[in-house]
């Protein structure tokens, strides 16, 4: 038989083996809290302060420029114009397919669409002071036709390109890399087109 002394010792033991335990857990319980919180707080920061290499090649790639886009007016005879930021390229064909996939999107005012939004943009290529604009079949076959949407398509995409860059005066048209005679029929496509003041409304100078 154990004498109380011993008991008590046990006790004292069994006590401290214990409190062992539960220090060894909060420890741990701790030292997780505070690596989350140094996590947290490390991306916070490098979130908000990126290296200045990050900062720098993010400025560039997302620079836009104001420009001016022509989408149809509410009776599809005229263009209005749509102040838009674009991303700025250097380069002239890069920046003809920026202005051609914004027509595509369509507008964010509510202007009237000019390009079918399935449309499909092949390739645009810089000869000089012509730029020639190939699209894909879709291009073609989802345009509703008549002659005032075909104008209003084709100057959409010339009015566009010319305005907003000024080193080219022609804009020519391709589906699938061939000059087509026409889209639908009506509107000659096979020379190259230049800007046309005379489709736009709403617009000062």
């Amino acid at each position: 038989m154990a004498t109380k002394k011993e008991k008590k010792a046990r006790q004292m033991r069994a006590k401290k083996t214990k409190q062992k335990k539960r220090m060894g857990i909060l420890g741990v319980i701790i030292a997780v809290c505070v690596g989350f919180l140094i996590f947290f707080f490390v991306t916070l920061f490098d979130s908000l302060f990126p290296p200045i290499g990050d900062r720098t090649s993010r400025t560039v790639t997302q620079e836009k420029e104001q420009m001016i886009l022509y989408f149809a007016d509410a009776n599809e005879r005229f263009l209005v114009p749509e102040k838009r930021y674009i991303p700025k390229r250097a380069d002239m064909g890069k920046q003809a397919e920026e202005l051609v996939q914004a027509l595509i999107e369509g507008s964010n005012t509510g202007g009237g669409r000019t390009i079918p939004a399935q449309s499909e943009l092949i390739d645009i290529t810089a000869k000089r002071d012509v730029i020639v604009v190939d699209f894909g079949r879709s291009f073609v076959n989802l345009h509703p036709g008549s002659s005032a949407s075909e104008m209003i398509t084709l100057y959409s995409v010339a009015n566009t390109i010319i305005k907003n860059i000024p080193s080219l005066k022609q804009v020519s048209f391709r589906i699938e890399g061939k000059t087509t005679e026409t889209l639908k029929g009506h509107i000659d496509t096979t020379s190259p087109f230049v800007f046309n003041k005379e489709l736009i409304i709403g617009e000062n100078g």
